[in-house]
């Protein structure tokens, strides 16, 4: 309950998550029948960049500006193409109102994702923390797609699964102020929500400090029943210290089939521009496909990629 996404909203973990949550919608949208969108731990929708939490940390600064203004980053080339999945995703965040004249506001996973829906798609926003939840309410106010609803995000899966449109995607994307017992809270949702709505998409967003505190959770996907389950990660910093955010990955299960070659260049670019004192490294592979999700077979977690 104390955290708050505005301190961090921009940062390298946001470049990576929410731009894999562009890709799933752009999948999504490949067919013309709606789909919903299950928001967790949605927060309050959007943040200012000149505001005083923005200001304290600054982190946006090492994360989506160092793709919207790569040329001002030591060392890299001004003529090296972003890959179109990303610039599309910027272009996005640069055409929301307020942004007119450069980057000043940071739209939270709903906003973007209400962006980018179309008028027969729906959204159910999940947000805990009262005040979060009344400016949530706020900005989505005139819209009918969208539905706030102030409670635990988890308890609230087992009433919005599965989704009157029957395809689409639940976003997991706590705070971890629970650290590794987190971890098993999103394991009992995903369990009962897999018994529910087994062909939806999950999305599972965790930060990376130790690897050691995460394995656990992707060796239990590897056994979760899932169909596929990708992985993406993005670490600027060696994942040996609990004392900062040295990374963060996107898990999802029932990924669309061509989502690793959607990612991989935006992720080899990612890696390129959020290089900070280290070439970051980054990670995109199957923990299971369908054929070992049948035979029950796990595989080794291959080492990541440095950036180049």
């Amino acid at each position: 309950m104390n955290y708050r996404h505005a301190y961090h909203a921009g940062n390298f973990a946001d470049v990576l998550k929410h731009s894999v949550l562009f890709a799933l919608i752009q999948a999504l949208q490949a067919k013309e029948t709606p789909f919903a969108l299950i928001d967790t731990h949605a927060g309050s929708g959007c943040y200012a960049l000149d505001s005083e939490e923005a200001g304290k940390t600054g982190e946006y600064r090492n994360g989506i500006a160092r793709l919207l203004f790569p040329d001002l980053q030591p060392g890299q080339a001004t003529n090296h193409p972003l890959p179109p999945l990303l610039r599309h995703w910027l272009d996005a965040i640069l055409a929301l109102p307020g942004n007119e004249h450069g980057l000043k506001l940071y739209p939270g996973s709903p906003l973007q994702a209400a962006r980018a829906m179309r008028s027969t798609d729906s959204a159910h926003l999940c947000e805990l923390h009262p005040d979060e939840a009344a400016l949530l309410r706020e900005l989505f106010h005139h819209d009918h797609r969208v539905h706030v609803h102030n409670r635990n995000g988890y308890e609230a899966l087992k009433a919005l699964l599965p989704p009157q449109e029957k395809r689409g995607l639940v976003l997991i994307d706590p705070p971890y102020e629970a650290q590794e017992a987190e971890y098993r809270l999103i394991e009992a949702a995903l369990k009962t929500a897999l018994q529910r709505w087994p062909t939806g998409i999950y999305a599972i967003w965790y930060p990376i400090k130790l690897r050691s505190q995460v394995q656990p959770f992707l060796r239990w996907l590897q056994r979760c029943g899932a169909r596929r389950v990708l992985r993406a990660e993005l670490l600027v910093h060696p994942d040996d210290s609990p004392l900062r955010l040295n990374g963060s990955g996107m898990v999802v299960l029932n990924a669309p089939w061509n989502l690793d070659q959607l990612l991989r260049e935006p992720l080899r670019a990612m890696a390129r521009l959020t290089s900070q004192e280290h070439a970051a490294e980054w990670r995109l592979d199957w923990l299971v496909r369908e054929d070992e999700a049948a035979s029950g077979a796990t595989k080794p977690l291959p080492p990541p990629r440095r950036a180049r």
